[in-house]
C-alpha cells in the first residue's frame, strides 16, 4: 500500500499543490486526471524523486520513500514524459544498462518476458536517436520495470501514440495490476482510464476523488 500525505508545492508566489493526499493498494490503477498545467507532472515528480515538495510525505510498503532513496528506486518506477534514454545507444545497450542489477535477465524478458510484451525485441538494435516516438515510450517502460518495483509512476505514456503502441501499454498495464503492482496514471486516453479503478481530479491545485466511470463531457466537466 502507498500513502501520500499533504504533499505542497509552491513556484514563488503560486501554489501548485495543495495539501494532497490519497492512498493505493496492491492491485489497483489510479488516474490522476485535470486540465494541462494543474500540477499533475509536478506530483508525479515528487512521487518518483525527481522533485522536492515544499511538505507532506510519501509511504510505500512502510518505507518513507522521501528519506530512503535507495528503496524509492527499488519500490517505485517512474516513466516520465520526457525521453530518459541515452540517443547515442541502441534499445539493447539502454537496456543493458537498466538490467545490470535486475533479477531478471533480460534476454529471457525480451524473448517472453515484459520486454516481450512491449514488443521491444523488434527494435533492439535500433540506436534510440532513430526511433520513433512509440518505440521510446516503450523503451522507457521496458527500463523503468527492470527491477520489477511494485509501484509504477506513468506520466502521459501514450500521449501521441498510434495505436499498436498504445494498445501495447494497455496490455502492460492490464498484465502488472495482475501481479499486484500499484499504478500511478495521468491520461487524458479514455480507454486507459477503463483500466483504473480510481480517478483522481486535480483541480487548482487541489485533488479530488470521483465517480471512476465518468467519461466525455461528465468528465470534462468536472476537470474545467
Amino acid at each position: 500500500m502507498i500513502e501520500v500525505e499533504h504533499i505542497a508545492k509552491r513556484y514563488g508566489k503560486k501554489e501548485v499543490l495543495r495539501d494532497i493526499c490519497f492512498t493505493a493498494k496492491q492491485g489497483e490503477c489510479v488516474a490522476i486526471a485535470g486540465a494541462n498545467g494543474c500540477g499533475k507532472s509536478t506530483l508525479l515528480s515528487i512521487l518518483a524523486g525527481t522533485l522536492r515538495p515544499d511538505g507532506g510525505s510519501f509511504r510505500a510498503f512502510g518505507h518513507n520513500m522521501f528519506r530512503e532513496p535507495k528503496e524509492r528506486e527499488r519500490i517505485v518506477g517512474y516513466v516520465p514524459q520526457e525521453n530518459p534514454l541515452i540517443p547515442e545507444l541502441t534499445a539493447r545497450d539502454n537496456l543493458r544498462l537498466w538490467y545490470c542489477d535486475s533479477p531478471y535477465d533480460m534476454d529471457t524478458e525480451l524473448e517472453k518476458g515484459v520486454l516481450a510484451m512491449l514488443g521491444i525485441g523488434d527494435f533492439i538494435n535500433v540506436k534510440v536517436s532513430n526511433m520513433s516516438g512509440g518505440m521510446k515510450k516503450r523503451l522507457s517502460i521496458g527500463c523503468s520495470v527492470a527491477m520489477d518495483p511494485p509501484v509504477l509512476i506513468m506520466d502521459e505514456p501514450s500521449a501521441a501514440l498510434d495505436l499498436l503502441c498504445k494498445s501495447a501499454i494497455r496490455r502492460y498495464m492490464a498484465e502488472y495490476k495482475k501481479r499486484n503492482g500499484i499504478i500511478l496514471i495521468t491520461t487524458h486516453d479514455e480507454q486507459e482510464l477503463d483500466l483504473c479503478d480510481r480517478i483522481l481530479i486535480m483541480k487548482q491545485g487541489v485533488l479530488n476523488e470521483e465517480d471512476p466511470s465518468l467519461r466525455g463531457d461528465a468528465l470534462l466537466s468536472k476537470i474545467m
